[in-house]
């Protein structure tokens, strides 16, 4: 008996999850409460003996829902491992077994049963009429599906699969489930669109007179006419991934490899068109480059030339995403550019290599990760990206506009948006096959478990001169760009009545005290803490999700790498008009049904943001050698303290990264939003979106300028709180530089 109590002890998260899962069965409630789990008011409603709040245990006491008495067969069978030692084969069965078996069945009763009784007519045959309706899963559900898939993993480990390794097994289980739930499934529930005819029936012939329409891929273009929306959505990524990545690579090189004194102001700059709502900017663009903008009428003037509309369409549609997407390459760049081995430099020197023999045969071609996936992210973000199109399009017509029309235009043919959607993918994954070929199987480790006294050098003089000059051009023109959106948050009625005014920031933000206490009764308060809390919680979310897979796809083999590299940037590759339909389509009914609550907007944002993590922690990771890791696993640890204690303390460049983006973008975020938003989570985009199509301008302007200044503190506030990565142990300054 001792031994048996002493055998047991050595499984802690096995029992963990075995808890976990009778808890759920028999204690949370089984479906989800309208009012708010977290609330906690169905404690004092009726449960629970309420069947609104029942858990699956009093729910069956009560003869209802009697398809979940099946679950309580895995649910006791997992108790029987415990009589078993670890190295024992009928361990890992038993776990295999259970896990499977009660995962099947959730997910069968899900599907099998909707909100009008059974969804197939094969089991109406079987069965006959239901009579009973399935309602959303809530966390009793979650919390015992998690527990069988853990159980899952943990008999997969058991059984050997990768080297026997709970935490890793663990890990990529939970992400490809997900994964699959979050994006493939919502996604699948899209493109089927394409396949479907006007009465109903599948169709492969719809699917190919949609897909090769000449709307897509006419050549036009070169006979004088348009080119089709594939080929203009091409063109255009290219170009911008080609220019984010060069400017992200400029940015990077002022703030770790020059004597530039304000780099602190310079990466609050390079960060601000990141943290803005796209259509503010393409506005402040509008007027100063638009047919009446400043610029374009001070030329006109000085020329003797009639204005134009030259901005609208590729120009300006290049100067917008080259404006917003640049940040992204250059919170890749700088932890890539930080993590370069000073010894290496330092090394090529002693050698008698320049500096710029340096730099163009050690230092440029260590970075080729971090450049290889910033021109990945420039590229998809581009291909993506909708709300600069919507503003600065002309008749320059792209693929994520086209989708957006496609769905909520008169046509409404969803056909056409998947088939749109299947197109984009297509080029997305031309990319992520052409970046894999460029990098090669070469090594890029620079950061091993040695100690690193050296201290970066500073730029060539060849190459530090064209850098501060397109560094200084660049950051100029963002700065004009801000003071323009500054200015028009004070002004009465931008470009028609420029007199100074605060209205706009009482009208949104009004405080007033009385004797109940503060009252927000500006009208932009609900959506404003709406928006912090949403963009706080799905913040740390992405960055985990998205470090823990980019440590599964440096540091581990297992068989469909591949294919789980493919799905981690899935979501990246479709257009948020495309998200937030098909989030509605597979999210509207049971078995999960979230649709206008704050969880499918924290959830589009995690899946829809993580890609950013995974690719910064893969550039990252790819300069950090194993032995490290196998340093520490040597030394006792395992792999989860190995991960926690040694890879992420290294990873903070990665880290902030993830955070950074993470959080603006759940700030900024247009289009998923405009559909998921509901009346008690309203999002700060979707109500200044409000405002524009109002004509209150001013309104929003001031609204854009008040989540930069709150964006920017929360920038600040995670760099402190993350910290910065250092290398060498002299600095610049201590070196006598």
């Amino acid at each position: 008996m001792k031994n048996e109590v002493i055998e047991q002890a050595r499984h802690p998260v096995l029992i963990f999850w075995i808890i976990a899962g009778w808890i759920g069965f028999f204690l949370i409630p089984w479906y989800g409460v309208e009012d708010g789990f977290f609330r906690f008011e169905w404690l004092f409603d009726g449960y629970p003996f309420d069947t609104d709040y029942a858990p699956a245990a009093f729910l069956l006491m009560q003869g209802e829902k009697l398809w979940l008495a099946p679950l309580l067969l895995p649910l006791v069978a997992s108790l029987a491992v415990l009589r078993f030692r670890k190295s024992d084969p009928a361990y890992g069965t038993i776990l295999i077994f259970v896990g499977a078996i009660g995962f099947s069945m959730l997910i069968a009763q899900g599907f099998g049963i909707g909100i009008r009784g059974f969804n197939f007519a094969w089991l109406t045959a079987i069965f006959g009429e239901l009579g009973d309706r399935q309602f959303g899963m809530g966390y009793g559900a979650l919390l015992l599906a998690t527990s069988f898939l853990f159980l899952f993993t943990q008999g997969i480990a058991a059984r050997g699969a990768v080297n026997g390794d709970v935490f890793v097994v663990s890990a990529i289980g939970g992400v490809i489930v997900v994964v699959s739930i979050f994006v493939f499934f919502p996604i699948a529930k899209m493109l089927v669109a394409a396949f479907i005819t006007e009465d109903g029936r599948y169709s492969a012939s719809v699917f190919t007179t949609k897909f090769f329409d000449d709307r897509i891929w006419g050549l036009g273009c070169l006979s004088g006419t348009r080119c089709g929306v594939a080929w203009n959505s091409l063109f255009l990524a290219i170009i911008v991934g080609f220019v984010t990545t060069a400017l992200g690579l400029v940015f990077a090189l002022v703030v770790t490899r020059s004597g530039f004194r304000f780099k602190r102001g310079l990466r609050a700059l390079t960060v601000l068109p990141i943290i803005t709502p796209p259509f503010v900017i393409g506005l402040a663009l509008i007027l100063l480059l638009g047919r009446s903008g400043a610029v374009t009428v001070f030329f006109a003037d000085l020329l003797g030339v009639q204005p134009t509309r030259w901005f609208y369409g590729l120009p300006g549609l290049l100067i917008a995403q080259t404006l917003a997407f640049t940040p992204i390459a250059f919170l890749v760049m700088i932890g890539v550019v930080e993590g370069v081995s000073p010894s290496l430099e330092e090394a090529a020197q002693t050698l008698r290599a320049n500096r710029w023999q340096t730099f163009r045969t050690v230092s440029l071609p260590l970075m080729r990760p971090g450049l290889a996936n910033a021109f990945l992210l420039g590229f998809i973000e581009s291909m993506a990206d909708f709300g600069n199109p919507l503003v600065l399009g002309g008749n320059f017509n792209v693929l994520s506009t086209d989708i957006f029309f496609a769905i909520v235009g008169a046509q409404y043919d969803q056909g056409r948006a998947a088939v749109l959607a299947l197109v984009l993918l297509f080029f997305t994954l031309s990319a992520f096959y052409a970046q894999r070929v460029w990098l090669g199987k070469k090594v890029y480790i620079t950061v091993t478990g040695k100690g690193d006294a050296g201290v970066h050098p500073l730029m060539p003089k060849r190459l530090s001169l064209p850098v501060f000059t397109v560094a200084a051009i660049w950051g100029a023109f963002t700065i004009i760009v801000y003071l323009m959106i500054v200015f028009g948050s004070f002004v009465e009625l931008w470009g028609v009545d420029n007199s100074l005014t605060f209205t706009h920031y009482i009208t949104a933000f009004r405080v007033s005290y009385n004797e109940f206490g503060i009252q927000w009764v500006g009208s932009a308060w609900d959506s404003f803490w709406t928006t912090i809390y949403i963009a706080a919680a799905a913040a740390p979310l992405t960055a985990i999700v998205g470090l823990v897979t980019a440590y599964l796809l440096t540091r581990q083999n297992f068989a469909g790498k591949n294919a789980f590299e493919f799905g981690t940037m899935l979501s990246f590759a479709i257009p948020g008009t495309v998200i937030g339909v098909s989030y509605i389509l597979a999210f509207n009914v049971p078995p999960i049904e979230i649709t206008g609550t704050g969880i499918i907007l924290i959830v589009s944002f995690v899946f829809r943001n993580m890609p950013v993590g995974v690719r910064a922690g893969i550039a990252s990771m790819s300069q950090l050698d194993k032995s490290l890791d196998e340093s520490s696993l040597t030394l006792g640890a395992n792999s989860w303290q190995t991960f926690r204690k040694v890879i992420l303390p290294l990873l903070r460049p990665a880290i902030l990264a993830a955070l950074v983006y993470s959080f603006v973008r759940a700030m900024t975020a247009i289009s998923a939003v405009i559909f998921l938003v509901s009346a008690e989570y309203n999002m700060a985009t979707s109500y200044i979106i409000g405002r524009v199509e109002n004509n209150d301008y001013g309104l929003a302007i001031a609204y854009s300028t008040t989540l930069i200044f709150v964006m920017l503190a929360a920038v600040g506030l995670l760099q402190i709180l993350v910290g910065r990565t250092k290398i060498g142990r002299r600095t610049q300054f201590e070196a006598g530089e």
